[in-house]
């Protein structure tokens, strides 16, 4: 554990706290992306089988149940109770083909080959992509509340502090894992055009528009 793995925990974490505030506040899901949060929760899930297993720290089993939990609550608010408001025919993107991809990648260039390194793999593919219906879906409307780019930009925070964390990892520990490190680094990418966006939306109050 260092500052970079704590605060890129936390900043993901906030993350899913913006979108569920964000729903309860407006009693509407309209802007987000349900297929994304369904990709999310597939990704820990299959993550964190070890959950009852295997026992690392406190912080790790709270953390890994609270960020199941939240995913799945946000899932439950998207199409069940406030799925009145669910912008079906803007979150259209073929997230399938994004399951099926992380899946055969995972079956055939892992660390292991057991189960649950299969599963663990397949998780950190998956995550790499996850946020693409969610980009997708803004794309094709154009606009978003404010909340939603928050939402976004702390996941892209979450994820460069991880690599911080790594490069940290790697200079004090030698620790290096391969299929992680390039994952984080792609999916790094899809949120780089976003900050720029994001900087120019939020930041100096220009108007926002979203191209994949």
């Amino acid at each position: 554990m260092n500052v970079f793995r704590l605060c890129g925990d936390l900043s993901h974490l906030f993350a899913i706290v913006i979108l569920i505030f964000k729903i309860w506040r407006t009693k509407s899901c309209a802007g987000l992306s349900g297929k994304s949060q369904i990709l999310f929760a597939l990704v820990f899930i299959t993550r964190y089988l070890d959950l009852f297993t295997i026992f690392i720290s406190y912080y790790n089993t709270i953390m890994k149940a609270v960020y199941i939990l939240l995913t799945l609550l946000t899932i439950y608010l998207i199409y069940g109770r406030f799925r009145s408001t669910y912008d079906y025919d803007y979150d259209t993107f073929y997230s399938s083909v994004l399951i099926v991809g992380s899946l055969v990648l995972a079956a055939f260039l892992n660390e292991a080959t057991t189960i649950l390194e299969i599963l663990w793999t397949f998780s950190i593919y998956l995550e790499s992509v996850a946020i693409l219906p969610q980009l997708y879906m803004l794309s094709k409307k154009g606009e978003a509340e404010t909340i939603t780019y928050h939402y976004l930009f702390a996941l892209g925070i979450y994820r460069a502090l991880y690599l911080c964390n790594w490069v940290v990892r790697y200079h004090y520990e030698s620790w290096f894992q391969l299929i992680p490190t390039v994952a984080g680094c792609v999916q790094t990418v899809f949120y780089l055009d976003f900050f720029y966006l994001y900087y120019t939306r939020i930041v100096k109050g220009k108007g926002l528009t979203l191209e994949i």
